[in-house]
């Protein structure tokens, strides 16, 4: 969930600004960055530009070159079939202990959720769709009482972002995770664990099958 503005330093705002954009690929892998081209970009002095940029190479998001600014990462297929691997593991515990005890407040966020993403498969609006994405996930672990499952797979899923972007740009794409959305609430409206655990896995495992097509189309942005 996007922290207020008003809640924000400068530095805070300007990393989440350029962790955004690099997710998007509005800033595209192999982008060079210098700490004035931030301040430029998003109204700050050198300072907080050079800060984000060490938050984010931490995140392995982009590579600090020494005397020469810096330069957003490659996509990394091992670092993200990594990353899968463990939110698979998350995920699919989190809608298993959401099956046996979900809180209500939760059930009607997940309503909310999918609404919203019917509206936005309607007017293809993918970063709409993102957005209700990320909530519909982090509410299942909120509603399950596992926020901190949540936390872990926000940090992890920086390596999946931005091929998801990638593949939200295929056909009806939107309108197949929303399916896919929707039979993970079913399953968990009838307390079938086994059936919430196959919809997730079967949910979380589209962008690996797409991985290869991907790859194939956009070799510049993927190592």
């Amino acid at each position: 969930m996007t922290v207020k503005a008003s809640t924000e330093s400068v530095t805070q705002r300007v990393e989440r600004q350029l962790r955004s954009d690099i997710l998007t690929l509005a800033l595209p892998p192999g982008s060079r960055l210098s700490e004035q081209d931030i301040g430029e970009r998003y109204g700050s002095s050198r300072q907080p530009g050079r800060e984000a940029l060490i938050a984010l190479s931490k995140s392995r998001l982009v590579e600090i070159l020494p005397q020469r600014g810096a330069v957003i990462a490659k996509i990394s297929i091992a670092k993200l079939m990594q990353a899968a691997f463990v939110r698979e593991a998350i995920e699919t515990a989190v809608i298993r202990s959401a099956c046996s005890s979900f809180h209500f407040h939760a059930r009607t966020r997940l309503e909310d959720c999918l609404k919203a993403q019917e509206r936005a498969v309607e007017s293809s609006d993918r970063a709409e769709f993102r957005r209700y994405d990320d909530l519909f996930h982090r509410t299942l672990a909120d509603g399950a009482g596992l926020m901190m499952a949540w936390t872990v797979v926000e940090d992890l899923k920086a390596h999946i972002d931005r091929a998801c972007c990638l593949s939200l740009g295929k056909g009806d794409a939107l309108r197949k995770l929303l399916a896919e959305h929707k039979a993970i609430v079913a399953a968990l409206d009838a307390r079938d664990s086994h059936a919430a655990e196959a919809a997730m896995k079967s949910h979380l495992s589209e962008l690996l099958q797409d991985l290869p097509t991907l790859e194939a189309a956009h070799p510049d942005i993927f190592e």
